[in-house]
């Protein structure tokens, strides 16, 4: 599946915002899980809820690449920030400033010939 850039960057900005969110959630419940209160139900809820957003948010990744044409370095860095709690959001910010998901880009560097070279580092 193929998403228009416009979509695409739409869509990686809600999802990394999304997956960040869940970390607070999932980070919270941990407090609360096992600090004085010793409940489980904040595990319960956001560990599943966390664990979808971050399945979204590698998929979302692979669809972003294939709209931008980010290269493997670009891509393996965004699939790394998945891990560390906002690194989604971080990463989307600077992406965004530093054009890496402008649609402008993309059909620039496809040029009059059509061609598809990796966008990014």
């Amino acid at each position: 599946m193929r998403l228009r850039p416009t979509s695409a960057r739409a869509l990686f900005r809600a999802i990394a915002v999304i997956e960040a969110l869940t970390w607070v959630g999932l980070i919270t419940g941990m407090v609360l899980k096992y600090g004085p209160a010793q409940n489980e139900s904040g595990v319960h809820l956001f560990g599943p809820l966390h664990g979808g957003a971050f399945l979204a948010y590698l998929a979302c990744v692979l669809l972003v690449r294939s709209a931008f044409r980010w290269g493997r370095g670009l891509t393996l860095l965004a699939l790394v920030c998945s891990v560390p709690p906002f690194a989604s959001v971080v990463l989307e910010l600077w992406a965004e400033r530093t054009g890496r998901l402008d649609p402008a880009r993309v059909r620039a560097a496809a040029g009059a010939d059509g061609a598809r070279e990796p966008i990014g580092a």
